[in-house]
């Protein structure tokens, strides 16, 4: 019993992360190229900048990879299953402070 288990739970996140990455691409122009997780592990230099409740602004390294990951990979991770140590509402700030060109999210609730 254990194998099944053990097989399911990863099977459910992999289907969740298709299901938030396809109803992005419904929300945009252009639709996320990439894995939820993927995204995440791109936007680990802004992890002290939208920690809850700091006040660090986005290093250079943070701003580079949220204008290479865009705008609709941004979307997918806020509106994404809730992220550990993740502030959303300064996540969904990064593009401002970055002087980054995106359209705002959409937020799904």
């Amino acid at each position: 019993m254990k194998t099944f288990g053990s097989k399911v739970v990863p099977l459910l996140l992999v289907l969740l992360c298709i299901t938030a990455l396809m109803a992005q691409g419904q929300d945009s122009f252009t639709p996320c190229s990439t894995t939820f997780f993927s995204a995440l592990v791109q936007l680990i230099p802004c992890r002290m900048a939208v920690a809850p409740f700091s006040r660090i602004p986005p290093s250079e390294p943070c701003c580079n990879a949220l204008k290479a990951l865009g705008q609709p990979c941004l979307c997918v991770l806020v509106n994404g299953p809730p992220i550990t140590g993740v502030d959303r509402n300064m996540a969904l700030q990064l593009p401002d402070k970055c002087t980054a060109n995106f359209e705002p999210c959409n937020l799904m609730k």
